[in-house]
């Protein structure tokens, strides 16, 4: 098959990290796959939310919050002043869980690790973008931490990336843009981590039923996608 930029089916567009984008966040990465741009900043805070504070036995704690910027898709979207909509939320809680899966919470102390994701470009797999950015703003964020001796380096516990697969025109691709996105029969975004443990799965057949096949073979395809994602992961670390 055939695809509108060119690719294979098992290609990833082209991803790009730029490491300290903004001067004030602890960690801040501009995450690029391909025209989807997704700027993701990672902030330490001494300070936990009430219901952790109250626990029996307190713990670090990591969420986080997205945001699609007006201008950053084909039409203006307005701007979420009173309170997130209902797929924001549910964008926000997906990279929150993926990435509290990168640290281990007890270690991290009495602090939370706050990640915003706001996208300026949206062209298709906008939590995916966020996730494999956002984990490289967070082991930014805590790095210092651990150089100083104020936190273990075991406190990363797991390597962490995410990308989007599907079924379209009956083919399996990896790492939709969003003409390819809104015509798939089979939509999934699978997180998982360095070793290919899976973190979460979410898949909908958008037109028809598919076959348990068809999954396993789309999460082999996510799986390959997120080695090569770790790998560039790594890259920018060592050139941060």
């Amino acid at each position: 098959m055939t695809r509108s930029d060119g690719r294979t089916p098992n290609q990833l567009r082209p991803i790009s990290f730029e490491i300290g984008f903004t001067r004030w966040a602890e960690g801040s990465v501009l995450v690029k796959f391909g025209d989807t741009h997704v700027l993701c900043n990672a902030t330490v805070d001494d300070t936990l939310p009430g219901w952790l504070r109250r626990a029996p036995e307190p713990h670090g704690w990591l969420t986080a919050e997205y945001a699609l910027l007006p201008r950053s898709t084909h039409r203006r979207v307005q701007r979420e002043k009173r309170w997130p909509k209902g797929r924001t939320q549910e964008i926000a809680r997906l990279i929150g869980r993926s990435l509290r899966m990168a640290v281990d919470l007890k270690q991290l102390g009495r602090r939370q690790v706050i990640v915003d994701c706001d996208v300026l470009q949206a062209d298709g797999g906008t939590r995916a973008a966020a996730i494999t950015g956002g984990w490289l703003a967070v082991k930014l964020a805590l790095q210092p931490l651990i150089d100083a001796g104020e936190l273990p380096p075991s406190v990363f516990a797991h390597q962490v990336a995410a990308v989007s697969v599907g079924l379209v025109d009956g083919a399996p691709l990896l790492d939709l843009p969003y003409d390819e996105d809104v015509r798939a029969e089979v939509d999934l975004n699978v997180a998982m981590t360095a070793v290919g443990q899976i973190i979460e799965i979410q898949g909908t057949g958008e037109k028809a039923p598919f076959a348990r096949r068809q999954l396993d073979q789309l999460t082999d395809l996510a799986a390959a996608g997120i080695q090569q994602l770790c790998q560039f992961q790594q890259d920018a670390l060592s050139g941060a």
